[in-house]
Order: structure tokens, then C-alpha cells, then sequence
């Protein structure tokens, strides 16, 4: 039995693990589409996006984490009002991740798992830019600045053909499903963040963490650009934590999942980092998950309202099998005892038949 225990429970684990792998989602280019040259690749394994909203102004600090063999690629992301970009702090989301940190506790269980004695040894605990070329009508280019791997063009656009005719004029080839995409903010006069990914290397791919992005813009609300996300052709998922004085929540779906807080709460004292992005004023920090299995039914951007200032902290257990002092599991003191007791028992029950008179031959008992 023990033997069928363990090969049981090594096909469910192999099984979990090839599922899981099956499942696991890329990370959401959520603001904007990455762009690679015709004969390159890139890809997005996780994008890191922390926003600031004092009710007029909103900044938005992103952080890539890319594959591929792309040397170089360009990023467009749109933005309701003119743009400041400069570069993030990489600190800024190691500090983000402590303050909205899950509560870990511990949780005992009683009979033993796998890993535990008897199936185990021991006891175990379970546990892109330049100056317009001719041509490209239609297109403004309103600042460029070198910073660091980037090369940042800030734009203006009246025709997403005439930025997509801008983008391939630089070397990049703008899908024309892309063009659409853009159609809306284009009409609602947006302008755009272009960026020119180039390692300060030559001959080196784009690979790993990249330096966070810095990106201001006045706004009357919070919104958060996701149109462009719904170009995906793989499910996707959104992480975003929301620095403002209340805590924030999306109006709607927007074609996803329901988005889930994974922590909301005040921060008193903001230090380092959050507090160079939020100021040193308390703040209220909420961390939002979304998935998008179908990113193609994305049909807006995430507009994010004020709801009622509720505190929320995930809680992670350990689980540890139940035992007291020594390190003795209290199964086996349970089911010894129980052994134990059940020989007492025996043993008193023999003893008693072994008092009791026998009988001589043709007497009946009267008992």
C-alpha cells in the first residue's frame, strides 16, 4: 500500500506541474505593444506597472521583464495629455511588494502527508524616436530624449497611418491590425510615448529586467491605457498597484476576469521610493490581479473609481504537521495511545476469564 501511495502521488504531482506549465499566461504589454523588427522577436514574461494619482496629475512607473533574440524593438503606449518620461527607480517595486506583502501564518494538520514520517526519513515541515521624416505627414514629434536603453520620442498623431508610416520610416513594422487599434485614441486626440528599445551595447539582445520608465501626464481621472492588449494572442494578465488617497478600483471588466485586490491599505509613513513617487503624506496603496483569457474581447481602457477605503491582506499558509514538544507528532501519540489502550484492555480481559471458575462436567452454570 504504502509503494501504490507514492506512485499515486507522484503521477498527481507530474501532472500538476504539466498543467500548470499548460496554463501559466503571458504578462499583459497592458499599455502599450511592443514592436520588433520584421526578422526578430520579442516577448513580454512579466510587466510591473505602479501609478501615482493625485487627482490631477497621474504617473505611471513601468518595468519590463523581455525574451527574444530582438536587438531592438519600439513601444507605443498612449497617453491623454502630454507626457514628461524620464527613468524609474527598480527599488520602487521591491518596496511595493513588502507593503502589500501576504500575512503568513501557520496551519496544522493532523494525520501525516507525504514527506512525513512514515512516508519519509524524518517529520518534515510541510511546506525609439527621432525628428519625423519626409513624408510622414500627420505626425508631430514634441520631445526626444536619450535615457539610458531608450531612446523616447513623445508624439503627436492625427491619422494612425501616419504613425504606423512613421514607425516603419525607423526601421519597425507596425501591423496594420495595430493601425485600427489606434484609431480611438487618435480620435479622441491622445498623444503617444514611442520608444526606441536599443541596448547602449552593440549586438546585444534585449533580455531580462529592464530599466523602469518614468511617465507623467495631467489627467482627470485615473485611467490606466489597455486597448492595445486585446492585439494579444495568448491569454494575459495585469498586475497594477495604485498609489492615490483612496483606494481604487476598475469601473468594469473591460472584457477580462473580474480584477481581484490582493491588498488594500493605508500607508502611513511612505519612505524611499514610494514616498519620491507618492510623497511622504499617508497614501492608500491598493494591488489589483486581472486575467484576460480572451484579450481580444478587451474593449476599453481601465478607468478606476474611489470605493470605500476597506483594508484587505491576503493570507498565505504553512502548513505543519500537528506535534508537541520533542517533535513528536501527536498522530502517533493518538493512535498509540489508542494501540495502548485497546491492549489494556485485551490484556484485562483475559485476566478476567482467566478468574472465572470452570465449570465441572454435567454442572450447569446458573449464572
Amino acid at each position: 500500500m504504502r509503494g501504490t501511495h507514492r506512485i499515486l502521488t507522484t503521477i498527481v504531482a507530474l501532472l500538476a506541474l504539466q498543467l500548470g506549465s499548460l496554463v501559466a499566461p503571458a504578462y499583459a504589454c497592458g499599455c502599450g505593444a511592443m514592436i520588433p523588427t520584421r526578422d526578430q522577436r520579442i516577448g513580454v514574461d512579466r510587466e510591473e506597472s505602479a501609478v501615482h494619482w493625485d487627482g490631477r496629475t497621474e504617473t505611471v512607473v513601468m518595468r519590463f521583464r523581455v525574451h527574444g533574440n530582438a536587438s531592438r524593438a519600439a513601444w507605443i503606449m498612449p497617453v491623454p495629455q502630454r507626457a514628461d518620461v524620464t527613468l524609474g527607480e527598480p527599488e520602487l517595486f521591491d518596496a511595493l511588494d513588502r507593503l502589500a506583502a501576504p500575512e503568513q501564518r501557520d496551519r496544522t494538520y493532523f494525520w501525516p502527508r507525504t514527506g512525513d514520517w512514515p512516508f519519509d526519513s524524518g517529520y518534515g515541515d510541510g511546506s525609439a524616436a527621432g525628428a519625423p521624416p519626409p513624408g510622414a505627414s500627420g505626425v508631430g514629434v514634441v520631445g526626444r530624449e536619450r535615457l539610458g536603453p531608450f531612446d523616447v520620442a513623445r508624439l503627436t498623431a492625427t491619422d494612425p497611418k501616419a504613425l504606423g508610416g512613421w514607425l516603419r520610416a525607423h526601421g519597425f513594422d507596425l501591423p496594420e491590425r495595430l493601425t485600427d487599434a489606434l484609431q480611438p485614441y487618435v480620435e479622441r486626440r491622445w498623444e503617444y510615448v514611442a520608444v526606441r528599445l536599443a541596448p547602449e551595447e552593440e549586438n546585444t539582445v534585449l533580455q531580462g529586467e529592464l530599466t523602469p520608465l518614468h511617465i507623467t501626464f495631467n489627467s482627470t481621472e485615473l485611467v490606466y491605457p489597455m486597448r492595445l492588449s486585446r492585439l494579444a494572442r495568448s491569454s494575459q494578465s495585469l498586475g497594477l498597484s495604485v498609489l492615490s488617497e483612496h483606494r481604487m478600483e476598475p469601473r468594469s471588466a473591460i472584457g477580462g476576469d473580474a480584477p481581484e485586490v490582493t491588498f488594500a491599505g493605508r500607508i502611513e509613513r511612505p519612505d524611499g521610493a514610494v514616498a519620491r513617487l507618492a510623497g511622504d503624506r499617508p497614501v492608500h496603496l491598493t494591488v489589483l490581479e486581472q486575467e484576460f483569457p480572451h484579450p481580444e474581447r478587451i474593449d476599453d481602457d481601465h478607468h478606476l473609481r474611489t470605493v470605500a477605503d476597506t483594508p484587505y491582506r491576503r493570507v498565505e499558509y504553512t502548513d505543519r504537521l500537528l506535534t508537541v514538544a520533542g517533535g513528536i507528532p501527536v498522530w502517533l501519540l493518538t493512535v498509540g495511545g489508542g494501540l495502548l489502550l485497546a491492549a489494556l484492555g485485551t490484556l484485562l480481559a483475559v485476566r478476567v476469564a482467566r478468574r472465572r471458575p470452570a465449570l465441572r462436567p454435567g454442572v450447569r452454570s446458573t449464572a
